[in-house]
C-alpha cells in the first residue's frame, strides 16, 4: 500500500485523499494500487454508501508519475496499476464525489469524468497533455469527454491539450459547482452525506440507469490501454519524457 494515500471513513462516506504534495500528487503505481483497493473494498461494504476523493490544497493531481512511464518506455514491463484503478472507477456501484482544487492534469482530469458530482475551486484548471507526451487519452475519456463536452470541446481538451478553467468546465458540465477554496471540502462532504442518506438501492438503480452499459466503457478503457502501452514504448513518448525530465532537472 502507499503512504501517499490516506483512506478514512466518516459515517457512510469513504474518503480517499491523495497526499503527495511535494511531488504535486503525481500518482505512482503504489498509489493506484491503494486507491483501487479502497474503492473495491468500500464498494463491497454495506456500511459505505459514497466514495469521496480529494487532493491537497492547490493540488488535486499533476497526473501519473513520469518516472513510472519512463520505466515502461525503457522496456521494463512491470504492472501498470493505473489500468486496474480505471476499471475499478468504471465499475463502481456506489456514487463518487470529488473535490478539486488547483492542479488537475492527465488522470487528475479524467478521474472527474467518472464522478457523479465534482466540486472545484475557481483556481482549478483541467488539462490533459496526452498527445504532447506522445500518448493517447485514457480512463475512457475518449468516450466520455465527447458526450460531456461535445466533440470539439473534447478534442481541444484531449488532443490539443488546451487547458479548461473551472468556469468553462462548469458551463460544459464537467463540474457541478465552483466553491471557495476554504469551503471546498465541506461542500463536497455535505453533498456526499446527502447522497448517503438516500435509499441505497433506489440510488444504485438511478445511477445505473444514467450511466448505461458500463461494459462499453470498460471495453474502451482497455482499447485505450492497449494503445497507451504501445505509445509508452514509442520514440515520440521516449523523447517527450526525456525532454520533460530535462526541464525538471533544469
Amino acid at each position: 500500500m502507499s503512504e501517499h494515500i490516506i483512506v478514512e471513513r466518516r459515517g457512510a462516506v469513504q474518503i480517499i485523499r491523495m497526499n503527495r504534495a511535494d511531488k504535486k500528487n503525481a500518482i505512482t503505481s503504489a498509489m493506484y494500487a491503494a486507491m483501487t483497493k479502497a474503492l473495491v473494498d468500500a464498494d463491497a461494504d454495506d456500511e459505505v454508501r459514497v466514495h469521496l476523493i480529494f487532493g491537497v490544497p492547490g493540488i488535486f493531481s499533476s497526473g501519473n508519475d513520469v518516472t513510472d512511464f519512463m520505466s515502461v518506455a525503457m522496456g521494463n514491463d512491470g504492472p501498470l496499476n493505473a489500468f486496474s484503478f480505471l476499471i475499478a472507477l468504471a465499475r463502481l456501484e456506489k456514487p463518487l464525489v470529488s473535490g478539486v482544487d488547483g492542479i488537475a492534469v492527465g488522470i487528475g482530469t479524467t478521474i472527474n469524468l467518472h464522478c457523479d458530482l465534482t466540486f472545484a475551486t475557481a483556481r482549478t484548471e483541467f488539462r490533459t497533455p496526452f498527445v504532447d507526451l506522445g500518448l493517447v487519452p485514457e480512463a475512457g475519456s475518449s468516450l466520455i469527454a465527447p458526450a460531456v463536452l461535445g466533440r470539439q470541446g473534447a478534442f481541444a481538451l484531449l488532443a490539443l491539450g488546451e487547458p479548461l478553467p473551472a468556469e468553462r468546465a462548469k458551463a460544459a458540465g464537467l463540474i457541478y459547482e465552483i466553491v471557495a477554496e476554504d469551503e471546498l471540502e465541506a461542500a463536497a462532504m455535505a453533498a456526499a452525506e446527502r447522497i448517503a442518506q438516500k435509499p441505497p438501492q433506489a440510488m444504485k438503480i438511478a445511477r445505473h440507469l444514467m450511466l448505461g452499459d458500463r461494459e462499453l466503457l470498460v471495453t474502451r478503457i482497455r482499447e485505450e490501454g492497449e494503445h497507451f502501452r504501445e505509445r509508452l514504448k514509442s520514440s515520440e513518448a521516449r523523447n517527450a519524457f526525456a525532454a520533460f525530465m530535462n526541464r525538471k532537472r533544469g
